[in-house]
């Protein structure tokens, strides 16, 4: 053995502030940056990309 650790994830920075993130609040650096993300997408800032669903109708089986 060589005594070196394989780290699990890669090591990243805050997608918020760009500092290095932190395993307790991973991705993020800190509780504060991981609260205005979440609030990002509580907000409706942030919005996945996908057609319109059209409202569905009980079909009628006769």
């Amino acid at each position: 053995m060589t005594g070196e650790v394989t780290p699990l994830r890669v090591k990243r920075n805050c997608p918020e502030c760009s500092r290095p993130s932190v395993r307790a609040t991973y991705p993020f650096c800190s509780p504060r940056c991981k609260a205005v993300d979440l609030n990002r997408w509580l907000s409706g800032s942030y919005v996945i990309p996908g057609s319109e669903e059209e409202p569905s109708t009980p079909e009628d089986n006769d």
